[in-house]
């Protein structure tokens, strides 16, 4: 088990309750990992005691106005691979074979991309196979990391620690460059333009097929069970 995959899933998931509870166990666990540079772990045990400190209600309000209003800042990995293209419906068919093929099944309704729930996997595997999952899709963590670092969050600091795990330093200047000169998405007249553009689509596709999107203000239960 690679706890420290485990710990991140839960900071990047909907704040709880449960999770300030948690928080000294979390540390504990940030504390002894040494493949994460010290300045790395100090920051997250920084992080994490604001989290777990300050109002959980206005944590929730954070974390929902980050992920969940607009695609940029997604936790889906496929948004940010396939979009709303076809391609995305098999890519998760694939994803969610792969964690059958481990033996685990989901426990709970969620799309397999969702990255905690991603990184809960990687947390059972191997440390080559989780370096090997990451390497795949560090180009988005790198993404997301600039995206988040560009708003002023620190929840950059998860994906920096995941990048950081696999020995990747992506030139974060030149990635705030340019997440620098896109548009926001989280205002009300983008994602007015957003679910306009998917009623149209959803209207000429005549409700043949099922498009996920990203489930708005919910607590996510991150559960595999075995086979």
């Amino acid at each position: 088990m690679i706890k420290i995959f485990a710990v991140l899933a839960r900071l990047m998931d909907y704040p709880t309750a449960e999770l300030i509870e948690a928080r000294s166990a979390l540390i504990d666990v940030v504390r002894e990992e040494t493949r994460l540079p010290v300045n790395l772990r100090d920051s997250l045990t920084a992080f994490i005691q604001q989290l777990g400190t300050g109002d959980l209600l206005d944590a929730q309000e954070d974390y929902v106005a980050l992920f969940d209003r607009g695609r940029s800042l997604s936790l889906l990995l496929f948004e940010h691979v396939h979009g709303e293209s076809r391609d995305r419906g098999q890519a998760m068919v694939d994803l969610l074979q792969q964690y059958r093929d481990a033996g685990l099944e989901l426990s709970v309704k969620e799309l397999p991309d969702y990255i905690p729930l991603y990184l809960e996997y990687l947390a059972t595997r191997s440390e080559a196979e989780a370096a090997q999952g990451l390497g795949d899709v560090h180009p988005i963590l790198a993404l997301l990391s600039a995206r988040l670092q560009e708003r002023g969050s620190n929840y950059h600091l998860l994906f920096d620690a995941l990048l950081a795990m696999i020995g990747i330093q992506p030139n974060m200047g030149e990635l705030r460059g340019k997440v620098a000169t896109e548009p926001r998405d989280d205002t009300a007249a983008a994602m007015d333009k957003v679910w306009e553009e998917e009623m149209v689509a959803f209207v000429e596709d005549k409700g043949a097929s099922c498009r996920p999107t990203q489930s708005t203000n919910q607590t996510h239960t991150l559960h595999f069970r075995e086979n």
